[in-house]
């Protein structure tokens, strides 16, 4: 029911997570196509909205055991405002023991008093979006942190107690060499991350660098270079022990896996809280609006801030599957592949191209296969 609020009951079995986009910044990254406002003026309406949104859904999923909150910068939050986010949250909604919960940082928020106020909160996961030990990288990038607050936001991390701490990086930048990229893995290792996101650098077309490289003022690298450094990085990081998990991601064995995003690999039920976030149920996913004004006056009114909605047919449920499944370390199930009339065929090709590996009852790209992880599903559709 768009407009109208719930239902959307999770029909699925395991226990689901909770994502809450957060859409401030201080400033907005030249590369960034996720919606946010560098504007804090509506954070304190946000947030009574989102307790509004909440309400909505508070018995209709039984208890989160992962709790994401991104964005936007969550952690450009003032003190006051996280606290009273999490204390919404935790009363409107049941969250399991052990549950994960993880925030979004920027390494120039992070300081003492604020991770002491994680840590009461019950954030146990960090994900800090350092993106580049590189000064002249983290300026292209438009980046308000220097390489050296990273480090200083790294050792308070860790002396505050945090055993959980992922790393996001880009590579692939225009101009960017492969020793350069190294350098920038090297330093990270130094911190002994337990988790690491490695994102090739995307000029959406909707974003001021997009804009640029479509009017010829920005040349990104070339495919067969990004496929290098891409095959680079999974190889060099695998041989320092990191498990390489979903295309992007690496994680210091299976215990340090990103539980959240593994639901939506999985495609087990979460629920999306805020402007611009998702939900999926199963076989129905929805979306909100994405503007903090328009998600504002909805609930004001009492309305879901609902934008869209798809229910998925079978077909879309099958190839799914596949581009999930493709993209990460569990594969795709034999028996769906064989399903397809050239099924076998196809699947004794990318055998021989080794771009994927039968193991058992599983299929699994290689690390040539996740290069071209989102072609393979094409390959066994009509």
């Amino acid at each position: 029911m768009l407009g109208n609020g719930p239902p959307y009951k999770n029909i699925m079995t395991p226990s689901p997570g909770l994502y809450i986009h957060i859409p401030f910044c201080k400033t907005k990254c030249p590369y960034c196509d996720f919606y946010s406002i560098a504007d804090s003026s509506l954070v304190s309406s946000y947030l009574a909205a989102l307790d509004a949104e909440a309400r909505l859904y508070r018995d209709q999923f039984p208890a989160f055991d992962t709790l994401f909150l991104g964005g936007g910068t969550p952690s450009w939050l003032g003190e006051a405002h996280l606290a009273e986010l999490m204390h919404n949250l935790r009363r409107q909604f049941i969250f399991a023991p052990e549950s994960e919960i993880t925030i979004e940082a920027n390494p120039d928020d992070i300081t003492a008093e604020k991770l002491r106020l994680f840590l009461e909160l019950g954030i146990n996961r960090l994900s800090l979006g350092c993106q580049s030990f590189d000064e002249t990288e983290l300026r292209f990038l438009g980046r308000r942190h220097t390489a050296g607050q990273t480090k200083a936001a790294i050792d308070l991390i860790r002396a505050a107690g945090f055993t959980n701490l992922g790393l996001d990086l880009i590579y692939g930048l225009p101009g960017q060499t492969a020793e350069a990229w190294l350098n920038t893995l090297e330093t990270a290792l130094r911190f002994d991350p337990e988790h690491l996101s490695c994102y090739q650098l995307t000029l959406a077309e909707d974003t001021p660098m997009g804009r640029n490289a479509a009017e010829g003022k920005l040349v990104p690298l070339n495919e067969e270079f990004q496929r290098e450094l891409f095959l680079l990085t999974a190889s060099f990081l695998k041989a320092r022990g990191y498990l390489h998990y979903e295309v992007a991601n690496f994680a210091r064995g299976e215990g340090f896996t990103c539980r959240h995003n593994h639901k939506y690999w999985t495609r087990m039920p979460c629920l999306g809280l805020g402007p611009g976030a998702h939900s999926f149920n199963g076989t129905q996913r929805r979306w909100n609006c994405a503007s903090v004004e328009q998600y504002c006056a909805s609930l004001n009114e009492g309305r879901a801030p609902v934008a869209g909605q798809e229910i998925l047919t079978p077909e879309q449920v099958r190839l799914e599957i596949l581009y999930l499944g493709f993209r990460t370390q569990e594969g795709v199930p034999l028996a769906t592949l064989r399903e397809h009339p050239r099924g076998e065929a196809t699947l004794a090709e990318l055998e021989e191209s080794g771009l994927v590996r039968v193991d058992r009852d599983r299929v699994k790209a290689t690390a040539e296969g996740l290069v071209v992880a989102d072609s393979l599903p094409l390959r066994f559709v009509d």
